[in-house]
């Protein structure tokens, strides 16, 4: 089986040379040609198709967001993974229809996961089966589907799971509620708070800060040290 055709764009050149070099290491890519610039990466796409681009954002002249403005238009347009240091233009990525937004410093790991997701939905992974959650209310016994919980807050050493109808306290850990619903498409952004990426409707950007809005409209914060997981989580959600 032939390889990927891919292109790297970035205007700085130890840049360019590294993540030339890592994606010419990885067995699924067969070929890898590299630009400065925009204007020279348009140059080469009107000579040679390439599967994927991966395309840094901040860039001389034609910025890396306007090249992939204009990739779109092409009439069979190359997948797209952003590479760069700037994760506040993410959501613009996602706009693109990108199929990674991957930060600077690049990991190996994470760069093959990119790769990876390139490949295209071969056999989706299967979504992990719904569950019932029984909570206590009035002295009785009632369950809840996990697929309706759009957050959940700690509370101490228990949790209180938000729903569109309501809420109920449960005796369980937010860290041990993290490390099992993980899979299902639970991250944490704040140390008190977990939300389900399904339930995810906005994400807003204000001064530096960033919250999502859930389903049922309750805004909540996102600390800076889970942004980056957020976005992340919400590019692979873009390409799922």
């Amino acid at each position: 089986m032939t390889g990927l055709r891919v292109l790297v764009v970035d205007d700085e050149r130890p840049a360019l040379d590294e993540l030339t070099f890592l994606l010419g290491r990885d067995e699924r890519v067969g070929t890898v040609l590299a630009a400065a610039s925009a204007t020279e990466a348009l140059r080469l796409l009107r000579e040679t198709g390439v599967d994927a681009v991966f395309l840094d954002v901040q860039m001389p002249g034609l910025s890396g967001l306007e090249l992939g403005e204009l990739l779109g238009n092409f009439r069979t347009p190359p997948r797209i993974v952003f590479v760069t240091a700037h994760e506040e233009h993410a959501l613009q990525a996602f706009d693109l229809q990108a199929v990674d937004y991957v930060l600077k410093p690049v990991r190996a790991d994470r760069l093959a996961e990119a790769v990876r997701r390139l490949g295209g939905p071969a056999e989706a992974p299967s979504a992990p089966a719904d569950v019932q959650i029984p909570v206590e209310l009035g002295g009785v016994t009632r369950f809840v589907q996990r697929s309706a919980i759009t957050h959940v807050e700690a509370q101490g050493d228990y949790a209180r799971l938000h729903t569109g109808e309501g809420s109920h306290l449960v005796r369980t850990p937010l860290t041990a509620l993290e490390d099992e619903w993980g899979a299902a498409g639970f991250v944490r952004i704040h140390r008190s708070l977990l939300v389900s990426m399904q339930h995810v409707t906005e994400v807003r950007m204000d001064a530096g800060r960033c919250s999502v809005v859930v389903s049922g409209g309750a805004e909540l914060g996102v600390s800076r040290r889970h942004t980056r997981q957020l976005r992340e989580r919400l590019a692979r959600r873009n390409q799922a």
